[in-house]
């Protein structure tokens, strides 16, 4: 294992594309980096399985459309046979979007968008993207290499409770980045179709990929799932996938102040957009006590705001555990604020919102 991101040893990347502009200028920008390596170059999923194998890459940046094994192949072979960190690179087209969530679903670690003229020098608008994800894929290969004994907590792990008393829940806001997708697809299904309250879902995806992505959530769940829309209401038994590119709030109908979404760019220098914060903080001035925060997998701290302030409204705030994470970044940041009310792995999450639901109901 070549990784070792305390002793200053650098990421070794193999960067994998059909377009040898695409190579070049993806190895470019990785080799500015201090931290990083270009360990090769590959234009075809046979070369890349090989040079997987004699050079043993931290991470792999593979291209989701080339000719013969497609990236989608290239990535099942990976993970079967050397798995490690997969960077899915996809224009952002309905048609490579599809087939980008379905690498995901299969392990691919994330995705960075490209744009789809080849000689388009627009390609370095990704850069601070492609290698923030390069490092968190390298952190968190090298931590799950680390026995969950030897794991460092949080400087604040410990659980704590508000001031405020809970109430019967109305809302469930989840907040969600890097291993999302996958995520959401294991938990959605496991909430019946009679659930009683709405479920809001950031989970911060390029633009063109949430419709396919809310449509693919919806096959898999007896809830209904959907792209938010303007102006609509929430109602039971629907989750609502905030559209990429735009933020999503709640806010109360003016003709009779029952909870409606809106959507816009407002603020336009977010780091995020949707934000999981501008979502979650709606929801806790809307329903105060009466909400459920949940913060999931994720590089960055979007969403410590937000569940900051359901927490001080008195609501429920659940947190995925480490070892459940594909990067434990978001919930990490609301532990060390000790806004958390539980800390759960991902297969107990869906089952601690039914019974938080239905015990308080009948209490």
């Amino acid at each position: 294992m070549s990784l070792n991101l305390d002793d200053g040893l650098r990421i070794r990347v193999l960067v994998v594309d059909d377009s040898a502009f695409m190579r070049t200028a993806l190895a470019r920008m990785i080799a500015c980096e201090p931290d990083m390596e270009v360990a090769a170059t590959a234009s075809c999923a046979s070369l890349a399985l090989e040079k997987i194998s004699s050079l043993d890459p931290d991470v792999v940046t593979l291209d989701v459309n080339m000719p013969g094994l497609d990236g989608l192949g290239a990535l099942r072979c990976i993970m079967n046979q050397f798995p490690r960190p997969v960077i899915m690179v996809s224009a952002a087209t309905e048609k490579y979007a599809e087939t980008t969530l379905e690498a995901l679903s299969a392990g691919a670690f994330d995705c960075v968008p490209k744009q789809l003229s080849p000689a388009s020098l627009e390609i370095a608008h990704i850069r601070n993207d492609l290698v923030s994800k390069i490092r968190a894929a390298a952190q968190s290969r090298r931590n799950r290499l680390i026995p969950p004994e030897f794991r460092r907590p949080p400087h604040s792990a410990s659980i704590k409770t508000s001031n405020v008393a809970p109430a019967v829940p109305a809302v469930v806001a989840i907040g969600v980045s890097t291993g999302g997708p996958k995520a959401l697809e294991q938990i959605l299904p496991l909430f019946p179709s009679d659930f009683s309250i709405p479920i809001l879902i950031v989970q911060h995806m390029p633009i063109g990929f949430t419709t396919l992505f809310a449509d693919r959530l919806n096959s898999l769940s007896s809830i209904k799932v959907k792209e938010a829309a303007q102006g609509e209401l929430i109602g039971p038994g629907t989750a609502y996938v905030a559209p990429a590119g735009l933020h999503m709030r709640i806010v109360p109908r003016l003709s009779d102040s029952k909870p409606a979404i809106s959507l816009d760019k407002d603020p336009a220098d977010a780091l995020h957009t949707p934000s999981v914060d501008v979502m979650m903080t709606s929801v806790a001035q809307v329903f105060r006590n009466r909400a459920i925060g949940v913060i999931m997998t994720g590089m960055g701290s979007d969403g410590s705001a937000g569940m900051s302030a359901i927490f001080h409204q008195g609501g429920l705030t659940i947190g995925q555990d480490e070892g459940s994470c594909a990067v434990y970044g978001m919930p990490r940041v609301c532990a060390q604020l000790g806004v958390l009310t539980q800390v759960l792995s991902l297969s107990e999450i869906p089952t601690q919102i039914i019974h938080a639901t239905r015990h308080r109901r009948r209490a």
